[in-house]
């Protein structure tokens, strides 16, 4: 820290309890100063000789009270007073970055200026504030700090603005410029201080990182750290990513509990005013802080019930950062007097908001923003991980027990036009929330799993779907249809035909030929298996894995051979869909009109084409 000091002579002021100082000399006070509460037994000539101020009271003052002057609006109270008094007997004082504020502003108000005498103390403060304290890094910081109860002296003196400009101009020069000193606030690294195992003991230079700044302005006042940011965007010099991380590094310091989210209840205009005007401060520049920081500013809005304009604008900015998010991050809770856990509603705007904003990317600029991604993303890049993003998301919030279904299925229906490879997130979206919510009727249950694509399961999601009793029949035979067909496929040979009652209930399958055997087979398929039926179909399935695996292991097979297996699945097929409704017949589910239904007459009726599984 810089300092200066002022006089020669030694300190002769001493104090008399908390309210009186006097000056201990041989020759008698005769000037009593009341500053606030405290009264200075001091000299007239001495001070006079520098204060035209002081002059001015003198002069006015009535006879009576000529020996006794009150001062009580002198900024920096009776500290400063006192600098700027040893200043005029000529005795010791310090200036450093703690008290040169107080003292410039007390001289200005006493006048201490060169008009009145050469070499005045608010000469030698100004010399010391341009020479020393504004070119130091640390103590302009300090200087700003130290205006908080001077900040109208400051203004006019224009000691605020000099602080700003030599703070975001120290911030804004090259980094090979700098001289790093460390902060208390900054830890050194075990190779910058030598504890480093491969230090051999030559100590490197230390590269300065662009964002050395940051640590040190998390100190600052939130009026006050915004106008250093402002300055420093002004001088163009400094990147958005910077910026960005310095914002989030004061939000981190200033605002309690902020990366676990949650808000302190007390004090909140304070915390609310801080996160808008962190909201205000953002770069323009998209992708200059992370979506996990602009989603924790979200709930923090949220919670300390900032304007509209500052939530707006964070949905806005997250929309369009939607991919990098993480489930964790989406989960913000819902107010307290909503039933459910997790406000949904926010994430299904967010998401609205980013496949609207996705539609309206030029084709060009598009290209060139996928182009910069990973390579193993397509065109669509960004969509996908939106999708895999809110396919995660619905199994978080499945567990809400009070979460209605039409929240659940609006959701991931924003995303239902994504291609994506797999539909195994989805899958423990759907099986999740089935779990939770047991009590949901066959048409909601059928909502929910017309969702998901049986087509795009992986094996291990397929192996988990047959056995899962939560889903309807329809979907189970949906799954292993599409297993058996995998495994022809990779065989060689050709799907099996099936009955047509069957393939009604694959997607673009046909129904019967009268109207109440369409209706009982819906009934019918879209309740939940027994246990005997998921026993059949496991057994069905255990044979096409047995035969899969065989495959994999290289034993070779004749086309012959190959058709012959491939008719053995398909007779064991429909073995076992006879079964199942040679079971439901008996307990009096079909009616008479399916029973007598045949797959002849099934492909010679006019069919109705109906999908049950959705992209």
């Amino acid at each position: 820290m810089k300092f200066m000091k002022l006089g020669s002579k030694p300190d002769s002021f001493q104090t008399d309890g908390d309210h009186i100082r006097h000056v201990a000399t041989e020759l008698a006070t005769d000037i009593v100063v009341n500053v606030g509460d405290v009264k200075f037994y001091c000299h007239k000539f001495p001070l006079l000789s520098k204060s035209a101020r002081l002059q001015k009271l003198v002069a006015t003052s009535n006879d009576e009270n000529g020996d006794e002057l009150h001062i009580q609006d002198i900024p920096g109270g009776p500290g400063a007073f006192e600098i700027c008094a040893k200043f005029c007997y000529g005795m010791t004082v310090t200036l450093n970055a703690y008290n040169v504020v107080a003292a410039r502003c007390a001289a200005e108000y006493l006048e201490m200026y060169e008009t009145v005498e050469k070499g005045n103390l608010i000469y030698k403060i100004d010399v010391f504030l341009n020479s020393s304290i504004f070119r130091s890094w640390k103590d302009s910081i300090t200087v700003l700090q130290s205006t908080k109860s001077l900040l109208r002296w400051s203004e006019e003196l224009k000691v605020v603005s000099r602080s700003l400009d030599s703070i975001a101009s120290k911030a804004s020069i090259d980094t090979s410029m700098v001289e790093w000193s460390y902060t208390y606030n900054r830890k050194k690294l075990p190779s910058e201080n030598g504890n480093s195992p491969q230090w051999n003991g030559v100590r490197k230079q230390q590269t300065v990182p662009k964002d050395w700044w940051v640590e040190d302005l998390c100190e600052l006042r939130i009026d006050l750290y915004k106008r250093v940011i402002t300055t420093i965007k002004t001088k163009g010099r400094v990147s958005g990513d910077v910026i960005g991380e310095a914002l989030n590094a004061y939000t981190m310091r200033r605002l309690p509990g902020f990366s676990k989210g949650m808000i302190p209840n007390n004090d909140i205009v304070k915390y609310r005013s801080l996160v808008e005007t962190i909201v205000w401060l953002l770069p323009a520049e998209k992708g200059t802080v992370s979506c996990s920081f602009l989603l924790r500013l979200l709930r923090a809005a949220i919670l300390l019930d900032c304007g509209e304009t500052e939530r707006n604008e964070l949905m806005r900015r997250i929309s369009q950062q939607l991919p990098e998010a993480t489930v964790t991050d989406l989960l913000i809770r819902a107010p307290a007097e909503e039933a459910t856990i997790y406000d949904v509603d926010i994430v299904h705007n967010l998401v609205a908001s980013f496949m609207t904003h996705i539609s309206r990317t030029d084709p060009v600029k598009k290209e060139f923003l996928e182009s910069t991604r990973s390579p193993k993303f397509g065109p669509d890049a960004s969509k996908v991980l939106v999708a895999k993003l809110i396919d995660g998301y619905l199994a978080e919030i499945a567990r809400d027990p009070n979460l209605p279904v039409s929240n659940f299925v609006n959701l991931a229906e924003i995303v239902s036009s994504v291609s994506r490879p797999c539909h195994d997130g989805l899958y423990r979206g759907i099986d999740m929330y089935l779990k939770e919510h047991p009590g949901i009727s066959k048409s909601e249950r059928k909502r929910i799993c017309r969702l998901m694509d049986c087509k795009k399961l992986s094996a291990e999601a397929c192996m988990h779907a047959v056995q899962n009793e939560r889903l309807p029949l329809r979907v189970v035979v949906q799954v292993l249809f599409f297993e058996q067909a995998r495994a022809t496929t990779s065989s060689g040979s050709s799907t099996p035909d099936l009955p047509g009652s069957i393939r009604a209930l694959l997607p673009g399958g046909s129904h019967g030929s009268s109207r109440s055997t369409t209706t009982n087979t819906e009934e019918d398929w879209d309740s939940v298996p027994t246990a005997e039926d998921i026993k059949a179909l496991k057994g069905e399935l255990t044979t096409l894995r047995l035969s899969g695996e065989t495959n994999r292991n290289g034993t070779a097979k004749t086309d012959i051979e190959r058709v012959a297996v491939s008719r053995m699945k398909g007779l064991a097929m429909s073995k076992i869909f006879s079964k199942l409704k040679s079971s439901k017949e008996r307990n009096g589910e079909i009616s008479s009109s399916d029973t007598s239904e045949s797959p002849e007459e099934t492909k010679s009726t006019p069919s109705v084409s109906r999908k049950h599984s959705l992209s």
